[in-house]
């Protein structure tokens, strides 16, 4: 029998991150929490399901945001999500999904948080996806130090680049720089709160 890769039980990684998140008024999400199936077999996907599902649990409980990470998982984080109910403030960071995901995502009032793969040519599906939703539901981030917007692509991201970011973001949506910085502004606060 090989050795558990992790030496601490959910449930008792789950009674630590309440109570980190209970005791710190600066935590603002739970997460970054999810799916990942990129190189994951079924059992693998079973456990990242019920882990996910005790996140999402514990972020309504704790009326924190829920943070999501989703590589090649859409289907299934999406059926979590429905079947659970999302917490109020649901953000799919890195978001990755296509036009259609996005679409379901605004129904429900789900942010969606881009990062530099919204700036690379081949990526049409995420300027749809950015099309797709109210300018009150996007976020951005950097998700340093990978995903740099173009021009850095191949170099470390970092905080700095995401102007890039949000220039390519707001010539997608064809609207002034100006008014897309406030409304990423004013989302950010929305979602986590002013510090």
């Amino acid at each position: 029998d090989p050795a558990p890769h992790h030496a601490v039980a959910l449930d008792d990684a789950l009674a630590r991150v309440a109570e980190v998140a209970r005791a710190h008024d600066r935590v603002r999400a739970i997460g970054e929490t999810g799916m990942d199936l990129f190189r994951t077999g079924p059992r693998g996907e079973a456990v990242q399901r019920e882990a996910f599902r005790a996140h999402v649990a514990l972020a309504k409980e704790l009326g924190l945001a829920l943070q999501i990470h989703d590589r090649d998982a859409h289907a299934q984080v999406i059926d979590v999500l429905l079947a659970d109910g999302a917490p109020e403030r649901t953000v799919f960071h890195c978001y990755s999904g296509d036009e259609e995901m996005a679409a379901l995502a605004a129904e429900h009032g789900w942010f969606l948080s881009f990062a530099g793969p919204v700036t690379y040519p081949r990526n049409d599906h995420l300027r749809g996806a950015l099309r797709a939703v109210p300018l009150e539901l996007v976020l951005v981030e950097t998700d340093a130090p990978y995903l740099p917007p173009h021009p850095y692509r191949g170099q470390p991201n970092a905080p700095y680049v995401a102007a890039h970011t949000v220039r390519a973001m707001a010539d997608v949506l064809e609207r002034p720089l100006d008014e897309v910085c406030r409304a990423l502004s004013a989302t950010s606060e929305r979602v986590y709160g002013t510090w």
